[in-house]
């Protein structure tokens, strides 16, 4: 069984994004999500092994939800309602060259941190790396000239 799995999660990173997005509808049940690929391979390698050997276990299952009520009062954030769902994932990295210099921003959620400070959105980002208005999904390519993201 341990070398079915192997080839299985071996076998992802061979696979065309089609190919990937069929395989989260087989074992999700459900419509693969929009993030890209390495994200694909990660949760689909997770699931093929979940499936093998086992989830979670509930004990653990439930002290993460215990955990989660504790931060979060048990109620969803306000913040998450609002989350736009063109930004990448949390942990995401973008990075931009401007006149030389290599500038990475990390997502963080529902903000951006740019050298160790938050900002509420790419655009500030932009006006500061740049010293001039930009709209920050184009500066950072996340969104093409055409307006489509």
């Amino acid at each position: 069984m341990k070398d079915n799995v192997l080839a299985r999660i071996a076998a992802l990173k061979t696979m065309a994004a089609p190919q990937l997005k069929q395989q989260w509808r087989e074992l999700f049940e459900a419509e693969p999500p929009p993030y890209n690929r390495r994200f694909l391979e990660s949760r689909l390698a997770y699931r093929i092994q979940e499936l093998a050997y086992g989830g979670l276990k509930k004990e653990t299952v439930e002290r993460l939800r215990a955990l989660a009520k504790q931060y979060d009062g048990g109620k969803p954030s306000a913040k998450s309602k609002f989350r736009n769902d063109r930004l990448p994932v949390a942990g995401t990295r973008l990075i931009r060259e401007w006149e030389g210099v290599e500038h990475c921003v990390t997502v963080r959620g529902d903000h951006f941190e740019y050298e160790g400070r938050p900002y509420k959105s790419l655009s500030s980002i932009a006006r500061e790396i740049a010293g001039s208005r930009w709209n920050g999904w184009v500066f950072f390519g996340l969104k093409n000239s055409r307006g489509k993201a």
